[in-house]
C-alpha cells in the first residue's frame, strides 16, 4: 500500500494529497483534503473484516456528546454509548459513527454527507419530521436530515448530511467493488453492473 500510495504522488501534486506512516496506521489526506486512517485487518478491534470502513470519526464541540447519544437512541433508535470520551453509534454491522471532542476550531459545515440504511425507515422520518430536521424529501425511498441536535432541548449540536435510504431502494446492497465504470444510478440493475475480469472466451 506504501509502494502504492508513493506511487501516486506524481499524478497528484499541486492538491491536497499526502501520506504518512503511524505506529498502528497509516494517515492519508485525500487530494480535497479528507483524512483516512487505514489500518491492518484486527479482528478485536474492527471485526473480522479484511476490507471495508470500520469508523467515521467527527470532531465535535466539547460538551456535546451526551447529547448526541440521546439523538442517535432516541430519534434514530440506533444503538449508541459513550466509551472512554468517545461517541459511538452503530449503523451497520461492524461500522461506527465515531464522534469525537476538540478544542480546536471547528470550520462551518462544508455539505459533505453520509448515506445510511434504514429497517425502519418510516419512524425515523416521523421523529425527525416532528422536529422539523427533514432537510430534503429525494423520493420515495430517500430523505435527508443536517442537523443533529439534544432532543431533550432542541440545541444544535453538530452537522452532517444523512443521506437516509429505505431498504427497499433500488441501489439498496448495492456492491462496491468492481464496478463498470459506465453504470450509472440511473441505469443500475442488481446484478448487471459487475466488470468482467477477464476476456469472454473464443
Amino acid at each position: 500500500m506504501l509502494h502504492r500510495l508513493q506511487t501516486a504522488r506524481r499524478w497528484l501534486d499541486g492538491t491536497l494529497y499526502g501520506f504518512e506512516e503511524r505506529d498502528d496506521h497509516v494517515a492519508i489526506t485525500c487530494p480535497w483534503g479528507n483524512r483516512i486512517r487505514a489500518h491492518a485487518p484486527d479482528a478485536d478491534r474492527f471485526g473480522r473484516i479484511l476490507l471495508g470502513m470500520p469508523y467515521v470519526e467527527f470532531d465535535v464541540a466539547p460538551g456535546t456528546l451526551p447529547g448526541i447519544v440521546r439523538f442517535y437512541q432516541h430519534i434514530v433508535q440506533a444503538p449508541a454509548s459513550l466509551e472512554g470520551g468517545v461517541a459511538k453509534v452503530l449503523v451497520a454491522p461492524g461500522q461506527y459513527l465515531t464522534f469525537k471532542e476538540t478544542n480546536a476550531p471547528l470550520p462551518a459545515y462544508d455539505g459533505h454527507h453520509i448515506q445510511l440504511a434504514f429497517v425502519d425507515f418510516g419512524g425515523v422520518h416521523a421523529r425527525l419530521s416532528e422536529r422539523g430536521l427533514i432537510s430534503q424529501e429525494d423520493s420515495q425511498h430517500q430523505y435527508r436530515f443536517i442537523k443533529i441536535v439534544d432532543p431533550d432541548t432542541g440545541k444544535l449540536l453538530f452537522e452532517v448530511e444523512h443521506e437516509c435510504r429505505s431498504m427497499t431502494h433500488p441501489l439498496f446492497m448495492r456492491k462496491l467493488v468492481n464496478r463498470n465504470p459506465s453504470t450509472t444510478n440511473t441505469l443500475y440493475a442488481p446484478g448487471a453492473e459487475a466488470m468482467a475480469w477477464a476476456m469472454p472466451p473464443e
